[in-house]
C-alpha cells in the first residue's frame, strides 16, 4: 500500500481533532506508520479547525501538499468547500451536509453557499463528491454530537482497516454510556458509503435513511476542472 492522505475540515465544537485522534490510532493500531498535524485557530469559538492524516509504510512529513490529499472530510459545507483544493484529482469529498454559519455570514457581509454552490466550488478539484446526512442520522439516534462518527464510518470503507479495530477505539474513546450510539453512528456511516460504492463512479446514489438522508455522488469532466 502507497500513502494515504486525509484532510479534515470543520469548525470548533464538531469533534474534528477527535475523529483525527481516532483515525490515526486506528492506522497504527493496523500497523501504519503515521504523521498528523492539526491547526485550531480559534477553534474554541466556532472557527475554522483543519487536521492532516498521512498514513502509510513510512511516512516523513506531516503537512498534506495542496492538492494532493486523497480524502476530504468536510464537517460542515462551507469549510469543507474552502478547504476543496486540497484535494487531488481523483480524491473523494465527503461533506456533512449541515450549515454551521460564521460571524461574517450571522452579519450579513456574506451569504452562506447553498449544497449545489458547494457542489460546483468541489467539482472543480475531483469528480468524486458525497454530501452525507451525518446530523440528520446523529439526530434519529438520539444525539446530534455523533454526526462526526456518522463521517468516520463513512470514511472507513475506502481505508484498509479492518472494522474491528475502529469499534475498539470508539468503544475504548468514549464513555461507557455512549458506546452503543456511538458504534451505531459508525455504522450508519459505513451503510451509506457502501450504497454509494455500488452506484459507481459517475453516478448519482440515493439512500434512503430518513426523509432528509442522502448521499449524492457526482462526476465532472476533467476538462471543468
Amino acid at each position: 500500500m502507497g500513502k494515504i492522505d486525509v484532510f479534515m475540515a470543520g469548525v470548533g465544537g464538531q469533534g474534528v481533532i477527535l475523529a483525527s485522534d481516532s483515525l490515526a490510532e486506528v492506522a497504527m493500531r493496523a500497523g501504519f506508520d503515521v504523521k498528523k498535524s492539526d491547526a485550531l485557530g480559534m477553534a474554541q469559538r466556532g472557527g475554522s479547525v483543519v487536521s492532516h492524516i498521512r498514513i502509510g509504510p513510512k511516512v516523513f512529513a506531516p503537512l498534506i501538499k495542496k492538492g494532493e490529499a486523497d480524502f476530504l472530510l468536510g464537517f460542515e459545507r462551507l469549510e469543507a468547500a474552502r478547504c476543496a483544493s486540497n484535494l487531488s484529482p481523483d480524491g473523494l469529498a465527503i461533506i456533512n451536509d449541515q450549515e454551521l454559519p460564521p460571524l461574517s455570514v450571522v452579519g450579513g457581509a456574506i451569504a452562506y453557499p447553498d449544497q449545489k454552490q458547494v457542489e460546483r466550488l468541489v467539482s472543480q478539484y475531483t469528480k468524486r463528491l458525497a454530501f452525507v446526512p451525518g446530523l440528520t442520522i446523529a439526530k434519529e439516534l438520539g444525539n446530534p454530537r455523533v454526526a462526526g462518527v456518522v463521517l468516520l464510518g463513512f470514511l472507513s470503507v475506502f481505508l484498509p482497516m479492518e472494522v474491528a479495530l475502529w469499534e475498539q477505539d470508539i468503544s475504548e474513546r468514549v464513555a461507557a454510556k455512549f458506546k452503543e450510539i456511538n458504534l451505531q453512528a459508525f455504522a450508519r456511516g459505513r451503510q451509506l458509503a457502501e450504497a454509494f460504492n455500488s452506484a459507481g463512479i459517475g453516478a448519482k446514489a440515493t439512500v434512503a435513511e430518513g426523509a432528509a438522508s442522502r448521499v449524492r455522488q457526482t462526476t465532472r469532466q476533467s476538462s471543468r476542472r
